[in-house]
C-alpha cells in the first residue's frame, strides 16, 4: 500500500479522539468518518485521501472498547495506521475488522507529516519515499491476513 503520512506524534491517542462519543448513534462508516479524528485536528478530514496512512506514538486507540474507531478511520480513505505500539484491544478490533495496523518502534525518527510511504505487510517493510529511508517491523500474523482476504473476522468464521 502508499500513501501520504499524516502524523500525530504524541501517545495514548484515545479511542473518543479518534471518533468521539457523541457520534456513536451509527455504524455507518461514511458517517463516521466525517467526524474522525475531530478532537485532534478539525481538517482531518479534510487533508485525507483514500490511501493515506495515520502515523502515531505509543499507545495508539487506548481507552474504551469501540469498533466505531475502526470504521470512522478506514471509512475516511485511510488505508493503514503505523504506530509505535497500540492499545491491544484497538489491535485486535483491527484485526477483528481486517484492518491493517502496523507496530514500528522507530517510527518517530523516520517519518515526518506529509511525507509518501509505502507499506509492505506481509514483508514487515516500510520504505519513506520522500527520504529514501526503510524500517522494518514484526508482520502481522498469518491469521490476520485471513481474517482481511475473508473480510473480517465474522466472515473468517462463516468462511
Amino acid at each position: 500500500m502508499q500513501g501520504k503520512a499524516h502524523v500525530y506524534m504524541r501517545d495514548h491517542i484515545n479511542t473518543d479522539e479518534i471518533i468521539p462519543a457523541r457520534y456513536l448513534v451509527t455504524d455507518d462508516e461514511k458517517e463516521l468518518a466525517l467526524h474522525a479524528m475531530e478532537d485532534i485536528d478539525i481538517d482531518f478530514v479534510k487533508k485525507i485521501k483514500t490511501g493515506d496512512i495515520i502515523v502515531a506514538g505509543n499507545d495508539f486507540g487506548c481507552g474504551s472498547s469501540r469498533e466505531h474507531a475502526i470504521w470512522a478511520i478506514r471509512g475516511s480513505g485511510i488505508s493503514c495506521v503505523v504506530a509505535e505500539s497500540f492499545a491491544r484491544i484497538f489491535y485486535r478490533n483491527a484485526i477483528n475488522n481486517g484492518f491493517p495496523v502496523v507496530e514500528c518502534k522507530v517510527i518517530s525518527k523516520v517519518i515526518s507529516d506529509g511525507d509518501e510511504l509505502e507499506i509492505h505487510l506481509r514483508e514487515g517493510i516500510i520504505k519513506n519515499i520522500s527520504t529514501g529511508k526503510t524500517s522494518g517491523f514484526i508482520p502481522l500474523p498469518d491469521f490476520a491476513f485471513e481474517i482481511a482476504e475473508a473480510g473480517g473476522l465474522l466472515q473468517s468464521i462463516k468462511k
